[in-house]
């Protein structure tokens, strides 16, 4: 299940589909009958408004002159995503926002500075899922689990330089732990331009 992602990338399919089966099964078709699937949201759209503009949100310095940072929208940035990626997943394009990955704590998965699209509806904790959250300020992207008495366990991907995490009932109060939502999308960068070995003539 961790996966799930990336085999239905290879597929070609979306990942819903290949979870339980429901909604549209390839990117970028819609469905052959007016019917709503189960977990969608039920909206149409014309083929002039296929996309969404998603606001943008990122870490800022706290108004309050402290030097702490908040995670909040930042002004005049958005993200354009394809309307039938939504749908085919079951995200409510009004419940859509975007944010930077910081760091490299889930390479190679998601590189430093891919974007990342969460959905704000979906802050339930499913083992093994990734999600967006702001711990003490500082926007954070994990896979995480729960753990008894309403602990939690945060784990990246690249988990060699950076071990699991884990909080009780108490810290996570101290350190005013959120979940914004689940990550469903991120974009791909590559780490660097390949290097011409030689120069082809005709």
């Amino acid at each position: 299940m961790a996966r799930l992602d990336e085999i239905a990338e290879l597929l070609c399919v979306n990942s819903r589909w290949l979870r339980t089966g429901e909604g549209i099964k390839h990117p970028g078709m819609t469905s052959s009958n007016d019917e709503t699937s189960p977990g969608q949201t039920g909206q149409h759209t014309s083929a002039g408004t296929s996309d969404i503009d998603a606001p943008f949100y990122n870490e800022s310095l706290h108004p309050d002159g402290s030097g702490k940072t908040h995670v909040m929208k930042i002004p005049d940035c958005t993200v354009r995503l394809s309307c039938s990626t939504l749908q085919g997943l079951g995200v409510s394009p009004d419940q859509v926002i975007c944010a930077p990955m910081i760091g490299n704590s889930m390479a190679h998965r998601i590189q430093d500075g891919s974007t990342v699209a969460i959905d704000r509806s979906l802050t339930q904790i499913v083992d093994g899922e990734i999600y967006a959250l702001e711990q003490d300020g500082m926007l954070r992207i994990k896979y995480l689990y729960r753990l008894p008495n309403n602990g939690l366990r945060m784990r990246s991907h690249n988990c060699q330089e950076y071990p699991d995490e884990i909080f009780d009932a108490a810290e996570i109060h101290a350190q005013q732990i959120r979940i914004l939502g689940w990550i469903f999308w991120w974009s791909t960068l590559s780490q660097r331009r390949p290097t011409v070995p030689y120069q082809l003539y005709e």
